[in-house]
């Protein structure tokens, strides 16, 4: 069984292509998809990443897909979020699930000489100097 594939992004990488674009005559009226090949991955591809990364082995369980359900309803507001996306793109796969149409365009290929942020110098940026979490609130 194929593991769903994510994309990873860093937001800077997402906001320069966006700036990129909106000045972009080719990106009018157009969806603008964010997906860089080099980008795409399972959660055991990101695991197996940030153990070489490490050097330290984690220890891996298997959480059947209803616990986690059940566990993201159990949550209280607002840790209840994560846990449904989370699900929703690594086990669902979602994020994945669907055809690019004629009416978008990938990023890296509309801006194939910009260097994106590849999974390996994401997981340094977060073993590193590691960006403080935010909640977002929802009202």
């Amino acid at each position: 069984m194929d593991m769903p594939k994510a994309v990873l992004n860093f937001e800077e990488d997402v906001a320069s292509y966006t700036i990129k674009a909106s000045v972009d005559p080719r990106t009018c009226k157009i969806g603008i998809i964010y997906k860089p090949q080099g980008n795409i991955v399972s959660q055991l591809d990101s695991i197996s990443s940030w153990e070489k990364n490490t050097g330290i082995t984690l220890q891996r369980t298997h959480i059947p897909e209803q616990d986690i359900i059940k566990h993201s309803e159990s949550l209280p507001f607002p840790e209840n979020i994560s846990v449904p996306i989370l699900h929703n793109i690594f086990i669902k796969g979602d994020q994945m699930s669907f055809e690019l149409t004629a009416n978008n365009l990938k990023a890296s290929e509309l801006y194939p000489d910009y260097k994106y942020t590849s999974i390996d110098k994401l997981l340094d940026i977060c073993l590193v100097n590691p960006p403080k979490p935010n909640l977002v609130a929802l009202a």
